[in-house]
Order: C-alpha cells, then sequence, then structure tokens
C-alpha cells in the first residue's frame, strides 16, 4: 500500500494539514488584529475608570450631599444625565473593541415631557444612569488591576499574554453588558407606551377637529339659517302671513336636516345602539348602512370593556366605509370572536382587491389606533381579491 501526500490530493490548498480526510482548521497567530485590540482596551481601562470614577465621586456624590438644599436635587439629576453619556461612551467603546453589540437604551428626551420638576424628577429615576454610575464606581479597582497585568506582561509574560487578555476581557464584556445594556423589556415597553400615548393624543386632537368641523359646516350653519328664517317669518307674520307660513315649513324641514346631522355626528362619536345593546347590534346597524351587502357574524359570550367595544365598532365602520367606496365588491363579511384573553375581527369582501397599510385609505391609521391599545391590524389584498382584514384586540371584561 503506498501512501498518498495529503497536499497533492486534488481539490485541497496546499499547507493546510489533515487528520485522516478531514482537514484541520488553519493555525492563527496568538497576537492577531483582535488580540491587539482587547489589549488596546485593557491599557485603556486605567485612565477612563479614573475619569469616570471622579467624575462619579465629584458630581453625583456632591448632589446626593447636597440634596437637603435647592440646588442639591437638580446637581445630581445632571449628574445622572453625564453618567448617561459616559455609558454612551463606553459601550461604544466595547463595540469597537471588544465586539460587544448593545443596544442604546431610551433617551432622557422621550421622557422629558412635563415640567421642569417632572423632567427633573424622572431624571432623578432614571435606572440607566444609575447603573452607569455603579459601573463607573467599580471599574476603578478593575482598571488599575487590568492595566497592571496587561503593562507587566508586554514585558515579562509576553507569550501567555493573548491568553490572558481574553479571560480579562471577558470580564469586562460581561460587566459592560450587566449594567450598561438596557433592562430590553422594560426599555422596550416604555418606548413602546410612550409611541403608543402619541398616537392616542394625535387621533384624540384629530376627532376634535372632525367632530368641531362637522358642527361648525353642519349642524351650526343649518341653525343660523334657521334662526334668520324664523326671524323673517316673524317680521312678515301679519303682513303676509301666506309667505310666513312658507318660511315656517323651510324653517321646519331645516330642523329635520339639524337633527339628522347632529344624530349622525353622535353615531360618529360614540352610537348610542352601541351603548345600549352591544357590538353585535352595533355592527348589524353600521353594515346595513354598506351599499355592499354585509353578513354579520358575531360570537361573543359576554361584552367586552367600553373602550375596546368602542375601538372595534369603528374600525369595522371605517373597513365598511373602505368597502363602500374603494373595493367595488358585490358581497362582504364581518366576523368578530373572542379567543382567550384577545377579541378577533375579520373583514372580507370579494372586491378588486390591492388595499395596502400605505394606500392613503385610513388603513395606516387603523394599524396605528389598534397599535396604541396593544392590538394588531393585517391586510391580506392581492390585486383581483379577496380583501380580508383582520384586526386583534385585547380583551377586557366590562366593569
Amino acid at each position: 500500500m503506498t501512501a498518498s501526500n495529503p497536499a497533492s490530493r486534488p481539490g485541497e490548498a496546499q499547507g493546510v494539514e489533515t487528520q485522516g480526510d478531514a482537514p484541520l482548521p488553519p493555525a492563527r497567530f496568538a497576537y492577531d488584529r483582535q488580540t491587539w485590540k482587547e489589549i488596546a482596551h485593557l491599557l485603556a481601562n486605567l485612565p477612563m475608570s479614573l475619569i469616570g470614577f471622579t467624575y462619579v465621586m465629584t458630581v453625583m456624590f456632591t448632589g446626593a450631599g447636597l440634596s437637603i438644599t435647592v440646588v442639591g436635587l437638580p446637581v445630581l439629576a445632571l449628574g445622572l444625565a453625564g453618567a448617561r453619556l459616559l455609558g454612551r461612551f463606553e459601550r461604544a467603546r466595547a463595540r469597537a473593541l471588544l465586539g460587544v453589540r448593545i443596544d442604546e437604551p431610551s433617551p432622557m428626551s422621550r421622557h422629558g415631557r412635563g415640567g421642569y420638576l417632572q423632567r427633573m424628577w424622572l431624571a432623578l429615576k432614571d435606572p440607566v444612569g444609575w447603573r452607569a454610575g455603579l459601573y463607573e464606581l467599580i471599574r476603578l479597582p478593575w482598571g488599575i488591576l487590568t492595566f497592571a497585568v496587561t503593562l507587566t506582561s508586554l514585558f515579562v509574560l509576553w507569550p501567555v499574554l493573548p491568553f490572558l487578555a481574553r479571560g480579562l476581557t471577558h470580564v469586562d464584556r460581561a460587566l459592560v453588558r450587566g449594567l450598561l445594556s438596557p433592562s430590553d423589556e422594560l426599555e422596550r415597553r416604555i418606548a413602546e407606551l410612550e409611541s403608543d400615548r402619541g398616537v392616542v393624543v394625535d387621533t384624540a386632537a384629530a376627532d376634535l377637529r372632525r367632530i368641531e368641523r362637522d358642527l361648525h359646516d353642519g349642524a351650526q350653519a343649518r341653525l343660523v339659517n334657521l334662526a334668520m328664517g324664523l326671524g323673517l317669518a316673524k317680521e312678515k307674520l301679519l303682513e303676509d302671513p301666506d309667505a310666513a307660513a312658507s318660511m315656517v315649513d323651510e324653517a321646519h324641514g331645516e330642523v329635520k336636516l339639524a337633527l339628522q346631522e347632529l344624530r349622525d355626528l353622535a353615531r360618529g362619536i360614540h352610537p348610542a345602539v352601541l351603548t345600549d345593546r352591544g357590538l353585535d347590534a352595533a355592527l348589524s346597524s353600521v353594515a346595513s348602512r354598506c351599499t355592499v351587502p354585509v353578513k354579520v357574524t358575531a360570537d361573543l359570550p359576554s361584552r367586552p370593556a367600553a373602550a375596546i367595544e368602542g375601538i372595534a365598532y369603528f374600525t369595522v365602520s371605517e373597513l365598511l366605509q373602505n368597502i363602500s367606496k374603494h373595493s367595488g365588491a358585490k358581497s362582504a363579511a364581518v366576523e368578530v370572536w373572542r379567543t382567550d384573553e384577545r377579541l378577533l375581527i375579520q373583514v372580507w369582501d370579494d372586491g378588486r382587491g390591492g388595499a395596502r397599510l400605505d394606500g392613503g385609505t385610513g388603513m395606516s391609521g387603523l394599524a396605528e389606533r389598534l397599535g396604541a391599545v396593544d392590538g394588531l391590524f393585517v391586510v391580506d389584498s392581492p390585486p383581483g381579491g379577496p380583501t380580508t382584514v383582520t384586526a386583534e384586540l385585547p380583551w377586557r371584561d366590562r366593569s
């Protein structure tokens, strides 16, 4: 039997050792690029920890010590804001030299709405600033140790320095992840809630503007015309009774129209049928006004909270308006049911399809409104149809 030279086999790279048929991983230098980055990080630990420790001791401890005076709490709040900046720099240093990828916490500007005292109180409660301050405090002894070990090893323990650097920087990585990482779920939830609060505020403001516009351009204008017409009828009552009677008859028609507009406006705010009889009857009522035949199926063992019920009603109402105006459908269906702790809504039509969240038909606004209450909004509308819109809301029992 003749042993073949592994390097001469077809398809194998020259200079790669093999064991049997499996190639061994190529050898790497002990002092590769990452090792030098880790050494640089360890050598920079001492000056950075001195800066951080000095800052915490002078600014934050001074603010805490003066907290019994007027200036103490503002100084401490500013100190925590500065600690946030130090934490941001340390995260950037860890990304560049240690390869640690950490998300940035929510910025303080997102929490700073309200008056001066409220902003200061939120800054004093900032967990990110407090954790960054603690990080700078405990880093000084560690920074002295890592600097001394690394500097000595550069001249004395050169062969084992890469292994020492890797072990020491593992501790640095753990410190950064433990104290400078955002508390993921809490930070994410705060950001979502603040974004949702903005959506709710904007939606409420838009609804108030719509109501004001509808009142001004509709019922209010009719009532002004009605008052003027009745005034003229009063003047003509003696000299021209027939003309006065005609004016009163016109005024009567204006009253009916104004009442109808007020009913429509009230229905747009919160329909009486929804309050009195619940979601099933309210959806049947709005479906009867759709230009497309709509089948409504509601399987609800009880009524949800009034806010959830209202959002569900207006979601279906707007979707049915879109079907009337844009779909070209011949039939549609609405289904509402409860699954566990969620209220599910599905609106289907056999129209032309092509509906999108960014299509300008109010879909994006509906998605934002549902998202503001931890809901979901999904549109499935291929070109040519059919279109299926699924909405999901949290179920909260009516109190």
